[in-house]
């Protein structure tokens, strides 16, 4: 199993001195390091129609660049040149299980702020250009060797090249440069521009990527499910109006009626804990359907589980649980169960890596696993 090793750092101080901060090379940070998937496999992957996957050809001589969306098929990779592409597959941790452990690593983290695992291939001088994203990225070197540059930082009022269909960064400059061997991490902040291209062949890195929704997607995706939730009564009402001097004049009063209609439901624990939790477990590929054909009912899961059978939670599932009031709250990909008191320790094991809590209620458990296993969060493994 990779285990992370963070050097001198303890979680807690790599979150006050680097998280969203600045960036921070640690070699060896997985000792031994073991790549969850072979060159060939995640070739495969690409391949397939429901994996998001991309190619990106740079030639060095004339420095164009080019973008090509998967899937793939073998003359893809035939036609390739001999150097300067790389292949990159996301949410690899949605199909394979290690993977999925492997991001287990970073639970120092809320795991609702993970995005995806997503690996890249590349041969000699393959790379996707200096760019930045507007998240925080862990990149781990899993074969191969990969030199990193930093350099400052940038935002959408940044320059960048029009005639490239990735995001290249201008004018690049690095600060630092270090090359990456296998085990080696590197965490960059958002918006800290960075640029890695493989030095030599069969280069392959992880890029450990985090959820960071704009401001914008925030005030939308929340206004959206506050409207929906509304009634058409529910109205801008002024009941101690007064004379209007300037009948066309909007004056302080009415501003000041608009804000606490908005605070309201800002203000509203219960509602925007609702919504948040909703947010941000909606499954990353929602056309992706994991439920079974046949629903299963409580007492067959129920049979199943007595002799001898287990759960296994999908990949690709999302979950967070919250208390709210007296209660508790589960979220999954996007969907919310409610639970008493009692339910903390069930919902805390559901969203957790180990075995399942059923607790005093188990009539209760079983029903919400059945609903679960009927969501497609987790599926059933046969007993041996």
């Amino acid at each position: 199993m990779n285990t992370l090793n963070l050097g001198e750092l303890t979680p807690e101080r790599f979150l006050r001195e680097y998280w969203q901060k600045k960036p921070l090379l640690i070699r060896n940070a997985f000792a031994d390091f073991q790549p969850v998937v072979e060159a060939d496999e995640l070739a495969g992957l690409a391949c397939e129609d429901e994996v998001e996957s991309r190619l990106v050809v740079q030639s060095p001589d004339s420095d164009d660049w080019s973008l090509r969306q998967g899937p793939f098929g073998e003359d893809d990779f035939a036609s390739l040149p001999p150097s300067h592409w790389t292949l990159l597959v996301q949410a690899v941790d949605h199909w394979v299980p290690e993977a999925a452990e492997l991001m287990a690593q970073f639970d120092f983290i809320p795991s609702w702020r993970r995005d995806d695992l997503m690996i890249s291939y590349a041969v000699d001088g393959g790379g996707v250009g200096p760019h930045y994203d507007n998240y925080d990225v862990f990149l781990i070197q899993a074969s191969g060797r990969r030199r990193w540059e930093l350099g400052g930082r940038y935002d959408e009022t940044s320059p960048r090249r029009e005639d490239a269909p990735v995001m290249i960064l201008p004018d690049w400059q690095a600060e630092e440069s270090w090359v990456l061997e296998p085990g080696d991490m590197l965490y960059v902040p958002p918006q800290v521009g960075h640029n890695g291209f493989a030095v030599g062949d069969d280069c392959m890195t992880y890029s450990v990527g985090f959820r960071a929704p704009s401001h914008a997607e925030i005030m939308r995706h929340f206004t959206d499910f506050v409207g929906e939730r509304l009634r058409g009564e529910d109205r801008y009402r002024d009941a101690d109006l007064g004379v209007a001097a300037n009948p066309a004049e909007i004056g302080p009063d009415a501003i000041q009626r608009l804000r606490e209609i908005l605070h309201r439901y800002i203000d509203d624990d219960r509602l925007l804990g609702e919504w948040f939790g909703r947010y941000m477990t909606e499954p990353k590929y929602a056309e992706l359907d994991q439920a079974p054909e046949e629903p299963v009912t409580v007492a067959e899961l129920r049979e199943f589980l007595d002799t001898g059978g287990s759960l296994s939670r999908n990949e690709g599932t999302r979950l967070a649980y919250r208390r709210q009031g007296d209660g508790w709250q589960l979220f999954a990909d996007g969907e919310l169960y409610r639970g008493d008191d009692r339910q903390g320790a069930l919902f805390a094991s559901i969203c957790g890596g180990g075995g399942l809590e059923l607790g005093e209620d188990r009539e209760f458990a079983f029903e919400l696993l059945t609903q679960l296993v009927n969501q497609g969060v987790f599926f059933a493994d046969e007993p041996d």
